[in-house]
């Protein structure tokens, strides 16, 4: 048993210990979002105020469209259940996949996406706190339709959801925050084409499922791609300055640098 344990570490980009300590920074980081979550619940009515206050924004600007692009997509179910599958799955399914994989098999950008990612999480959660806001799918008098408790066996609202998903996390959407970091470092470190291809549309499909299941705004979309760029900003400018030989962007481009 020994032996396969040894056999196993030394597979692992960098070991046993390694791995231990990122799952260990991502129970922290989860920790800190679900104390961010409990206070968010706990003030409904300044969400809901909120969600009102995005409506008169996009009001404003003349970009109220949410509920009319939703009701002609509501004709086709089939899409529908496109939408649902992988609003449901790109927040969990596909970032732990995509994590696994750029640990194991392009290890040299893996640390700078895992504090992009940390960083994204600490900028959302300022947002979370400090203007919790209710989702569109919470305001049906607008004409908004919650696809997901209508057409899927999830429901939104049940007590064993609430443990996993924060109903007040509108601003920003970490989903399309999320969908742009994974998007962009896949498009860089794949070699096929197609595998470019499909991670340079990660971020807009994502984007339209999160609008057309009614669970953000684009606004909230928008914000969550300028999420994702500040995260992008600070873990190249700031971060891997600190500790550059295992921070950077490529471990490998840093070591070749460094023996120029």
């Amino acid at each position: 048993m020994l032996a396969l344990v040894n056999r196993i570490g030394g597979w692992l980009p960098r070991g046993w210990f390694d791995l231990f300590r990122q799952l260990l920074l991502y129970l922290f980081a989860d920790t800190c979002y679900e104390v961010a979550r409990g206070l968010a619940d706990g003030r409904a009515n300044v969400a809901f105020a909120n969600g009102e206050r995005v409506i008169d924004v996009e009001r404003t600007l003349g970009l109220f469209f949410e509920p009319s692009f939703q009701g002609t997509i509501m004709n086709f179910h089939w899409l529908i259940d496109i939408a649902n599958t992988i609003y449901l799955n790109s927040q969990f399914t596909v970032l732990i996949g995509f994590l696994i994989w750029l640990y194991l098999f392009r290890n040299d950008y893996y640390y700078f996406f895992r504090n992009m990612f940390f960083v994204s999480m600490g900028l959302a959660l300022v947002g979370y706190i400090g203007f919790p806001t209710a989702p569109p799918r919470m305001y049906p008098e607008y004409g908004f339709i919650d696809t997901v408790n209508a057409q899927s066996s999830v429901n939104h609202d049940s007590a064993l959801a609430k443990l996993f998903i924060n109903p007040f996390a509108a601003v920003p959407s970490m989903h399309c925050a999320v969908a742009l970091m994974i998007g962009g470092t896949g498009f860089m470190v794949c070699k096929n084409w197609f595998a470019r291809s499909f991670w340079a549309a990660w971020p807009l499909v994502v984007a339209w499922v999160t609008v057309v299941t009614a669970n953000h705004y684009w606004v909230d979309a928008f914000l969550g791609w300028l999420v994702a760029l500040t995260s992008f900003l600070v873990a190249s400018r700031v971060l891997a300055e600190i500790k550059p030989e295992t921070w950077a962007w490529s471990r490998e481009a840093e070591r070749q640098r460094a023996g120029a």
